[in-house]
């Protein structure tokens, strides 16, 4: 069960059921008004209808099983989940400013990520945070099938009837989660989430819970106090055999709740269900067959025909897991893990050396600036990271998501002593990469180079890893006497480590002096609004030549900078109409200098066409457009997993040299353009380019995956360009509603890797050695705490390295790191493999102690290509959380919560109340508790 669908269908929202339908039953009928619901949500619970035919509720994708086009995959419930409690959000917190949300409003149509940030923050309001978060949610959860540490762990996917350690594992999962959301970790919070939502739908299609007649996601799996009953043993037989594809009739008419047994490990007891399908070798032993539910398609799945029942269950449990994260973290943070917001956080680096007092405050004035303006809007940063550093020392890191709170901090920055140059810049920056959330800007104030240039190929990488944008304001002042000491003779190339870190992430390195700094940090305010860069052809200046770049009619608040030693520029629109480097408006806009930094805010709405930028300067300055718009994508990359049990893309952060890789788009503002009737937007052509050189290095087709406005692409990268190393770019090209073209590029550029290298977690040990060891125990009488996979004081850890080349021979040398400064050691040091070669190694991570709870751990693994190539080759980043002592009951709601979602009691307990909708869509409201409850249950059926 796999996908990738931002969408929610309420297109047939309690529609009369057809005579095919299944079940033939009203909402009363499959939810009576008197069950007890409190289980599933805190006072408001909106779960929107979803129709879910075989034929055409769930677009196939990418993800989507080819031998099962019509099947609801992890994705599909993921996102469906995640949409259906964000709105429930918007309709209970009517944003400022604007009209609350009418429930009437989203009935009878497909509703998308795009449509809910339309009427919630207003036109034009981008979704691309959000669809980013939910992203890496679901690519999380499908990772959990293919990656070696967890696809064959029965725990992990409720198989071979080990429900409760199944359980036991998700409610640890669910812990992780909200522990690394109040940490505001939210990128480690989000791969916890993909894991345990991916073994609580797992619940419902391994088990026999379906087959045993439930129409309710199961009581207690979220309450480890609350006992699992009625569990079969391993000594109940569970099975007939079947030797069909199809087994509708294989289970015995037992009332115990069971899952089938999978593969080798562990072996199936006589008697027992297999999880079934080709690929599952035990499903060949009697009793053969199974019992699995992921599919619609009989070769993947014996009781296919229970897949759509499966999947509704999944779905309201999923939509129980989203609210109990919502109920612990509150509105705004549940909203900050979802990353529900238009802007990106507040991110500082500063250089706090005693030449440093100008730039400190301009960095104050503009952060004092930003919250004062956007206080309590929609455009409030949702979080604040500052990293100071001098020489010779970096840090702390300072993060909160408190407005005031990263005020006072900043306020205590001062400027103090001296310090040779250069500084330690690019570990105070690397510093920030950890903890700064994805798709945000990093801004760093110095007037000194780095001094740990060592680090500049790991923060590149690190920077697309974490897909940042980082902006370097330097301020270079030949006169200046005081403060900085510069006992050395300095090259004139050692800005290049901050020009290849901006090159990277997509940002800029910006020179400038004192007398100018405050005015040119104003970039930082404009650089939260989410600005797209405008492509230019070429990218860089070249004397005599103009940059080109269009505008299309989805473009807003042109901008164009350009900084050097530039002598002259001319700007000129698609009519011939031209305007000169004056400062003050012109015909086309209005230009600022400061020094050799010039702004210019191009006239609204700007003419549509091609556009043409001349520069006449000393050496290379630097030209850039930027825009606002909602049409814009997010891209990943994936390798084509054709062969097992779930079909699918294995996840990548790149693409890999001589790997058949697939690249994924996702086109963000296609519904929003579509609410005109009007015909949509279409990308129809990805090129590639040479960083940073623009050269053309091919133009691929674009497939659109289902209907157009849901924005899914996909193309396959080309051999020639995976055989060749380096930087490329990314750009979108295609036409607007109006026949006009469309271009869009990607923030960063990518990087083909040499080899795969991947680090993972196996928790302090596998689950077959796990149960070696606690069998062990209990015959002496002893216990093993703590889940399996958690981190915890005092412990080690082990980690699994994986590399493998599939292009040529390669000789590596690896090292590793770890922040904090954990002790961290590894089996393998170097390798050398051939081509389609690969290696295992260890590495083992000990946890101090002294460490804090609920802290974040990254290990970095670097692979360099020897002594005769010692340029870095490829990173691999892990994330890890420490755990602290196991709370009584961290998931249990508190006594008498009007917003109860767990408790230690049976959910039974606190009443709640059911609303249906008739079947023309309609609140009842002559239903006595629609008028007088004041948190409403509305619940639109899942019909099938």
């Amino acid at each position: 069960m796999k996908s990738n669908r931002a969408s929610l269908t309420c297109k047939h929202c309690y529609s009369p059921l057809s005579e095919t339908s299944v079940p033939q039953a009203h909402v009363s009928a499959m939810f009576p008004e008197d069950m007890l619901l409190s289980h599933l949500g805190p006072s408001v619970l909106l779960l929107l209808p979803l129709l879910l035919p075989s034929t055409s509720a769930f677009f196939p994708n990418i993800w989507s099983l080819l031998a099962a086009p019509g099947s609801i995959t992890h994705q599909d419930l993921t996102e469906e989940a995640a949409l259906n409690v964000t709105l429930q959000l918007f309709l209970e917190q009517p944003p400022p400013g604007r009209p609350p949300l009418h429930l009437e409003n989203f009935l009878g149509r497909t509703l998308l990520a795009d449509d809910l940030f339309t009427a919630y923050f207003g036109p034009g309001a981008p979704s691309r945070r959000f669809r980013a978060a939910l992203g890496e949610v679901s690519r999380a959860n499908a990772a959990q099938d293919f990656l070696p540490t967890s696809r064959n762990d029965p725990d992990l996917h409720f198989d071979a009837e080990r429900l409760k350690q199944g359980r036991t594992r998700m409610v640890g999962a669910l812990r992780e989660t909200l522990a690394a959301a109040r940490a505001l970790d939210h990128t480690l919070a989000r791969q916890r989430l993909g894991a345990a939502l991916h073994a609580l739908q797992d619940f419902y299609s391994h088990s026999n819970w379906v087959e045993l007649g439930k129409q309710q996601p199961h009581p207690h799996l979220f309450w480890p106090r609350q006992e699992l009953q009625s569990l079969a043993q391993v000594s109940d037989p569970t099975c007939f055999d079947c030797e069909e594809l199809s087994c509708p009739r294989n289970l015995m008419g037992s009332t115990l709740l069971t899952s089938g047994y999978f593969g080798a490990l562990p072996s199936k007891p006589a008697g027992k269900c297999s999880h079934g399908g080709h690929f599952d070798q035990s499903s060949s032993q009697p009793p053969r067959g199974g019992i699995n539910k992921d599919s619609t398609a009989p070769g993947f799945s014996p009781h296919h025909m229970l897949h759509l029942q499966a999947a509704n269950l999944a779905l309201l449990a999923s939509i129980q897991a989203f609210n109990l994260l919502r109920s612990r973290l509150g509105d705004k943070g549940f909203s900050r893990l979802l990353d529900i917001t238009l802007t990106s956080g507040l991110s500082f680096v500063l250089d706090t050396t005693g030449s440093m007092g100008e730039e400190i405050n301009a960095a104050k004035i503009q952060a004092r600036h930003i919250m004062e303006q956007r206080r309590g809007s929609p455009m409030e940063p949702t979080h604040y990271i500052l990293v100071p550093f001098h020489d010779p020392g970096f840090g702390p890191v300072f993060t909160t998501s408190d407005p005031d709170v990263f005020w006072k901090q900043l306020n205590e920055i001062h400027a103090l002593g001296g310090g040779d140059e250069p500084e330690m810049c690019l570990s105070a920056l690397e510093l920030a990469l950890l903890h700064t959330p994805p798709l945000s800007d990093i801004f760093v104030f110095t007037d000194a180079s780095p001094k740990d240039v060592f680090l500049t190929n790991r923060v590149e990488s690190l920077t697309q890893e974490r897909h940042c944008r980082v902006t370097f304001l330097v301020t270079e002042d030949p006169s200046r006497v005081h403060g900085r000491t510069r006992r050395e003779i300095l090259s004139p190339l050692r800005f290049e480590p901050y020009k290849a870190v901006a090159l990277a992430s997509g940002g800029e390195v910006i020179f400038t002096e004192d007398q100018y700094i405050q005015d040119v940090a104003a970039i930082v305010g404009d650089s939260l609004a989410d600005l797209v860069t405008v492509p230019l052809q070429p990218p860089i200046v070249e004397p005599g030549r103009p940059l080109v770049f269009s505008v299309d009619g989805l473009l807003q608040k042109v901008r164009v900078r350009i900084h050097g030693e530039v002598s002259s520029f001319c700007i000129r629109n698609p009519a011939g109409v031209s305007q000169g480097h004056e400062e003050g408006q012109g015909l086309l806009g209005h230009t600022r200098r400061f020094g050799q930094f010039w702004i210019v805010t191009m006239n609204d709405p700007p003419q549509t066409g091609i556009w043409e930028i001349q520069v006449t300067a000393e050496g290379t300055p630097q030209v850039r457009v930027q825009a606002q718009t909602s049409l814009d994508f997010l891209f990943h990359f994936g390798i084509p997993m054709e062969d097992g049990p779930h079909p699918g893309l294995y996840p990548l952060t790149q693409p890999v040299a001589g790997l058949h890789t697939q690249l994924l788009v996702e086109v963000i503002g296609l519904s929003s353009r579509s609410s005109s009737g009007g015909p949509l937007p279409q990308f129809s052509h990805l090129v590639l380019r040479r960083v940073p050189e623009g050269t053309e290095l091919g133009r691929l087709p674009l497939e659109s995956t289902g209907p157009r406005e849901r924005g899914f692409l996909s193309a396959s990268l080309p051999p020639t360009l995976l055989s060749t190393l380096g930087r490329f770019s990314l750009e979108l090209t295609g036409q607007d509603g109006v026949g006009q073209r469309l271009y869009r590029a990607a923030p960063q550029s990518c990087t083909v890797a040499p080899v795969l290298l991947e680090v993972r977690c196996q928790g302090i040990m596998g689950w077959l050695e796990r149960e070696r060891i606690a069998a062990l125990l209990t015959r002496l009488s002893l216990q093993l705490s703590g889940p399996s996979g958690s981190l915890a004081p005092g412990n080690k850890a082990a980690l699994t390295l994986h590399i493998a080349s599939f292009s040529g021979p390669q000789d590596m040398e690896l090292s590793t790191s770890v922040n904090p400064s954990f002790t961290l050691t590894s089996n393998l040091s170097r390798v050398h493999l051939e081509q389609n070669e690969s290696t295992w190694g260890r590495l083992w991570l000990e946890i101090p102690d002294s460490a804090a709870p609920d802290s974040v751990v990254m290990v970095t693994v670097t692979a360099t290509g020897g002594e005769t190539n010692p340029v870095s080759l490829t990173h691999a980043f892990l994330r890890l959380l420490v755990l602290g002592p196991e709370p009584q009951d961290q998931l249990a709601a508190p006594p008498h919560s009007p917003h109860s979602f767990l408790s230690t009691t049976s959910p039974a307990s606190h009443p709640s109340t059911l609303v249906a909708l008739d079947r023309a869509g309609r609140g009842l409201a002559d239903n006595f508790w629609w008028g007088t409850v004041g948190g409403v249950l509305l619940l639109l059926v899942l019909a099938f």
